[in-house]
């Protein structure tokens, strides 16, 4: 029996939904995230190439749904907070509204929140100790803070030898040297299982460059988030903003008062 047009349909329905349910899932955890999505491509591939039927190919469908229903339901993310004096480690864990709570009754009734009032007061009684190998934490911060920051942060090292490269024939505009040559860069880091690729130009050298200067702009955000160089445009962008709005304020203020001045 060949495959219809109608499962293929409900199979790619079944991929982009489980690329969403990765997203969301995995979400601020770049190496995790790229990495499964890489296996994504790998099982969607090889389903492709051995369903020689229709029972088949269903088979490997209602296998991508089931997953992104556990991704979604059975699978959430939790970070270290802090270390209790008794050797506790505190958790953050991210339960979304599609999670499924256990019999544990400290997640099903969670001890009341206490106001931010009550928060600020305690983390200015005891400030909490950062690990001293830690990028420093940028909430909060001025914009000439983050700038210190940022010179002084650790850029990561991009090495060779962690590189898979490859080379793919080019697409779009641009005519024969584009889409008749291998100038299409594609680079993956090996440790991080973070992929780019880079058809800037026609030339396959300036690629390379483009795509390794694209690659450790990554690294440097998964390295220092907050603080690589992409932000801290954004950062610019947003202290421009504030002191736009503080000088329209101020004008505005000091209008009113010369207006009651002249009333007077």
């Amino acid at each position: 029996m060949t495959i219809t047009p109608a499962l293929r349909a409900s199979a790619r329905s079944a991929y982009r939904d489980l690329w969403r349910a990765a997203s969301v899932t995995f979400r601020g955890d770049e190496p995790v995230l790229q990495a499964f999505r890489q296996k994504m491509r790998n099982d969607a591939i090889a389903a492709a190439q051995t369903a020689n039927d229709a029972a088949s190919y269903e088979q490997h469908t209602a296998l991508f749904k089931d997953i992104a229903t556990v991704l979604r339901k059975n699978i959430v993310q939790a970070a270290k907070v802090r270390q209790l004096e008794d050797g506790t480690d505190i958790y953050h864990v991210n339960i979304r509204e599609e999670t499924e709570l256990g019999d544990n009754e400290s997640i099903k009734s969670p001890p009341p929140i206490p106001p931010r009032r009550s928060k600020r007061e305690a983390s200015n009684a005891a400030p909490a100790e950062e690990h001293p190998s830690s990028p420093p934490s940028t909430k909060r911060m001025s914009y000439s803070a983050l700038k210190r920051a940022h010179t002084q942060r650790i850029v990561p090292e991009l090495k060779e030898e962690d590189l898979e490269e490859s080379f793919v024939r080019g697409s779009g505009p641009g005519g024969q040297s584009i889409n008749k040559t291998e100038n299409n860069v594609q680079l993956l880091h090996k440790p991080t299982g973070i992929r780019v690729s880079c058809q800037e130009t026609r030339s396959l050298s300036q690629n390379r460059k483009i795509a390794r200067k694209r690659l450790l702009e990554k690294l440097d955000k998964l390295a220092n988030p907050g603080l690589s160089k992409e932000e801290m445009k954004l950062a610019k962008k947003r202290e421009r903003e504030r002191q736009r709005r503080k000088k329209a304020k101020k004008k505005a203020l000091a209008k009113e008062v010369n207006a009651e001045v002249e009333e007077r």
